[in-house]
């Protein structure tokens, strides 16, 4: 989250928090779309879907390249998506997990 000068950083935490639960109180994929839809610009959900669509490729063990020439993710995206796969909070493994997707050896 970037700082934001009105707020100290435990208000911060709590509106991050707030959102958190926000997204938990949604019950199905429509539901979740039509959220995000509403709480995201055009281009940040585009960044996003970006972002969550390269975690099956690294998780597989393609090369950057690869994975940049099938989605069009820039390949600086895509390290950044493998550095927080592999150093980051664990969300993207654990949301990878759940769906099925293969995990890394």
């Amino acid at each position: 989250m970037k700082p934001h000068k009105d707020y100290s950083s435990r208000q911060e935490s709590v509106a991050e928090q707030r959102l958190a639960e926000a997204l938990l109180t949604l019950r199905s994929v429509e539901e979740c779309r039509a959220f995000l839809r509403d709480l995201c610009t055009p281009a940040e959900l585009q960044a996003m879907a970006d972002r969550w669509a390269v975690v099956r490729d690294l998780e597989r063990g393609l090369p950057y390249r690869e994975i940049h020439g099938h989605t069009g993710v820039s390949v600086t995206t895509i390290g950044r998506v493998a550095r927080y796969l592999a150093q980051g909070n664990g969300g993207y493994a654990l949301a990878s997990k759940r769906l099925g997707a293969p995990l890394r050896g």
